[in-house]
């Protein structure tokens, strides 16, 4: 199984940024699928999450209403679009995906592949 994580980059306070997750090895269509990041010297934390469905989505406090999770399950990919980056939202972000729900991820739970990083960079 694996989680290609893509779209990071370099970007201004204020801009934009979309990730993509691509899974192969297994189909994560009937699973939940989610982001996490971790910022230089802190601990890995949620960022999001969504059901298999689509139809729930759960976020951290510190992204809601600026980013939006969505998945295309016919190509088995997941997004996390990024909206009025801010310098703390600097971080490695990861991918991850579950065989339990979008409500275990979103605490930590139940995650059972993580993706390679991929690095966004806030500029302010």
């Amino acid at each position: 199984v694996q989680l290609q994580a893509s779209g990071g980059g370099l970007v201004q306070a204020g801009g934009s940024l979309r990730l993509s997750c691509a899974a192969s090895g297994r189909t994560f269509s009937n699973y939940p699928m989610g982001w996490f990041r971790q910022a230089p010297g802190k601990e890995r934390e949620f960022v999001a999450a969504i059901s298999w469905s689509g139809s729930s989505t759960y976020y951290a406090d510190s992204v809601k209403g600026r980013f939006t999770i969505s998945r295309d399950n016919a190509k088995n990919t997941v997004y996390l679009q990024m909206n009025s980056l801010k310098s703390e939202d600097t971080a490695v972000y990861y991918c991850a995906g579950s065989l339990s729900t979008a409500r275990f991820m979103s605490v930590g739970r139940d995650i059972n592949y993580w993706g390679k990083g991929t690095l966004v960079t806030v500029s302010s």
